[in-house]
């Protein structure tokens, strides 16, 4: 067994960071016409669901992978120094998918696939805009307190669709003549609703006159779509501010698109930086996405530096200070890494508040922290970190999937061998992530789990 961290730094090495692949925008090829070409560098898990569950619902689906493992890609980004114990995963290569989908077609979502993800809820615009009707059933996905669909279903009603729950099933029929513009709300009490609004949006796009979204959500994956759909023939503005205004149209062209960065996954690297004292440079990144972060990072003495496309976090040396976060809708601090800011939060000295008020359960990583030997209170949906003391390896369960990443992070630096179980959480939203700290000097492996469903 190790009795040292299982890494002292993360190495001085340039990164490549994965796409944050677009779910709603992938589901949203069901409205279309012709074939679209995604272009993307990942391939985990959710990504997988999401094309059979497609392919259930009648959409033609090629993927084209160029295996690239994570020596190869260092080797194309000019660097010449061979990682110690850096597994080969045929998972970070570039890859491109081809969809095709037909205006007639099942629209019942299978079960199997959507209990698994809660993005599945994103066909049901899509179906009743195209197809007329939807049978989805209620998504799964992270647990980690309630998140109801309630805003999905009042969206489509107010577009003039007619939904009931039967037997755990969202039964859905459009008008006959089509779903109607209107003016729609998306307020809650934890903010707006990331996939709520896109899954307003691609309703919108086909419906007759003009939608206007109220309280939209603001996060880069919403311009995104927005922009790939603007490409397709839509008629959107508005995107990035919280009205988004659509002038339905009555048919969409397929056209390409590359997947932007995946700015989760740009942000635990550079946290593992942080909590490893080590300095790390993302490349293929957008800085922008990420700007709550990189302040925080700052503000508890992490070096930040960047350029349009990439982002560079050095804690060599630095006074590492306890640090708070809150997190918020974009452009605040994302829900999505307070989990790894805890683990973080671990190694400051002084008194972390992290406090998450989107949602408030989301702590289920702080009782596994604490078998590692994280002092860590819990006060509603605050908790207090006395950081600075040293954590020591233990078993740990994955509750979810940031909760997985909090834990790996967490044991780059406890003493000691620390096994992390139940980490197909991980799979579901990174991809190859054993590989790429490895790249970057940490001993950390991936071995059967006699756990995993």
């Amino acid at each position: 067994d190790m009795t040292e961290p299982a890494i002292t730094s993360l190495a001085e090495l340039p990164f490549h960071v994965s796409g944050r692949f677009p779910r709603e925008r992938f589901l949203r090829r069901a409205l279309g016409d012709g074939m679209v070409e995604w272009s993307t560098r990942q391939f985990f898990d959710e990504v997988r669901d999401l094309s059979l569950g497609l392919g259930a619902l009648g959409v033609e689906i090629e993927g084209r992978v160029e295996a690239v493992t994570v020596e190869e890609q260092l080797q194309e980004q000019g660097e010449d120094r061979a990682p110690a114990a850096s597994p080969r995963s045929p998972g970070t290569g570039a890859e491109a998918w081809r969809l095709r989908s037909a205006e007639r077609g099942p629209t019942e979502a299978p079960y199997e696939i959507v209990r698994r993800m809660r993005a599945s809820i994103c066909v049901l615009g899509p179906l009743l805009a195209r197809r007329g009707r939807a049978r989805v059933p209620l998504p799964g996905g992270c647990v980690f307190g309630p998140r109801p669909v309630d805003l999905h279903v009042r969206a489509m009603e107010a577009l003039g669709a007619r939904i009931a729950l039967h037997g755990g099933v969202l039964e859905a029929e459009a008008p006959p003549d089509g779903l109607r513009g209107a003016c729609v709300e998306l307020r809650s009490p934890s903010g707006s609703t990331v996939l709520g609004t896109a899954n307003l949006m691609m309703a919108a796009t086909l419906a007759r006159g003009e939608t206007r979204i109220l309280c939209a959500a603001r996060e880069p994956e919403i311009i995104a779509l927005a922009e790939w759909l603007r490409a397709c023939g839509a008629n959107i503005e508005g995107e990035g501010t919280d009205e988004i205004r659509i002038e339905g149209v009555r048919v969409l062209h397929a056209r390409p698109m590359r997947v932007p960065p995946d700015r989760i996954e740009t942000g635990t690297l550079l946290i593992g930086a942080a909590i490893t004292r080590g300095c790390v440079r993302i490349n293929g990144a957008r800085p922008r996405d990420l700007s709550a972060l990189c302040e925080r990072l700052e503000a508890s003495g992490v070096r930040v530096r960047s350029a349009s496309d990439w982002i560079e976090a050095d804690a060599r040396g630095v006074e590492a200070r306890a640090t708070d976060v809150r997190t918020a809708p974009h452009p605040g601090f994302p829900t999505d890494l307070q989990a790894q800011w805890t683990a973080y939060a671990c190694t400051l000295p002084g008194v972390t508040r992290v406090r998450d008020e989107i949602y408030p359960e989301r702590f289920m990583h702080v009782p596994e922290l604490m078998r590692l030997g994280a002092r860590i209170e819990r006060a509603g949906d605050t908790a207090v970190v006395a950081g600075g003391g040293e954590l020591a390896a233990a078993p740990v369960v994955a509750s979810d999937l940031r909760a997985s990443a909090a834990l790996v992070l967490a044991g780059l630096v406890a003493r000691g061998r620390t096994v992390v179980r139940r980490v197909y959480h991980l799979d579901r939203g990174y991809e190859a992530l054993e590989s790429k700290l490895a790249a970057l000097g940490a001993r950390v492996a991936r071995a059967p789990d006699d756990q995993r469903p």
